[in-house]
């Protein structure tokens, strides 16, 4: 029989108050609210704070606080990744962001999501999908990635878009729902 982490992990409900779940969660809040309060000018314990978070980080991550995830570990982040003010990022499921991409502030990334059958949403049970995005990608402010998304390398996504489909490599896409407005050059 699988673990309720093991569930969460392949995508199946699962329950999130489980036990070992909520001590990851209250684990991960705990070293955020340490980063999330850091100086700049701390910049060896920012650091570390964000080594023990985010172990699956290259080197060169910038994150500008207040951050949030879920996790962290299910975080796996290219060299010379930027994260703005107040980027959210449920990582119930693998996030995974190719380097050199760009988060402007207010970006939401959701792995986490629920069942659209309202009697099995009610047994508290959920479950999650996970969001690949390539290298070199720009994400304006307050865009929502949703659950499943895929972004190819060197897309920009509009300011206060919201994914909901997969996007493809090279291209200007925004809107709510997001889709492709036109290609990029060079």
């Amino acid at each position: 029989m699988k673990t309720e982490k093991e569930k969460m992990l392949a995508g199946e409900l699962y329950n999130a108050l489980d036990p070992l779940l909520t001590e990851e969660r209250t684990q991960a809040r705990l070293l955020l609210k340490a980063l999330n309060e850091s100086r700049e000018d701390q910049p060896e314990e920012r650091q570390r704070l964000l080594r023990q978070l985010l172990p699956h980080a290259a080197d060169g991550l910038w994150i500008q606080p207040p951050f949030y995830c879920d996790y962290g570990y299910n975080l796996t982040l290219g060299e010379k990744v930027f994260f703005n003010f107040n980027c959210v990022v449920l990582d119930v499921m693998p996030v995974t962001v190719g380097s050199r991409t760009l988060f402007g502030p207010n970006v939401q990334l959701y792995t986490a999501t629920h069942p659209m059958n309202h009697q099995e949403r009610a047994s508290g049970l959920e479950f999650a999908k996970p969001i690949t995005i390539g290298e070199d990608v720009w994400i304006g402010g307050g865009a929502i990635i949703c659950p499943g998304v895929t972004i190819g390398d060197r897309t920009v996504i509009g300011a206060g878009s919201v994914v909901t489909k997969d996007i493809p490599s090279d291209v200007f896409a925004a809107g709510n729902p997001c889709r492709v407005l036109r290609g990029l050059e060079g």
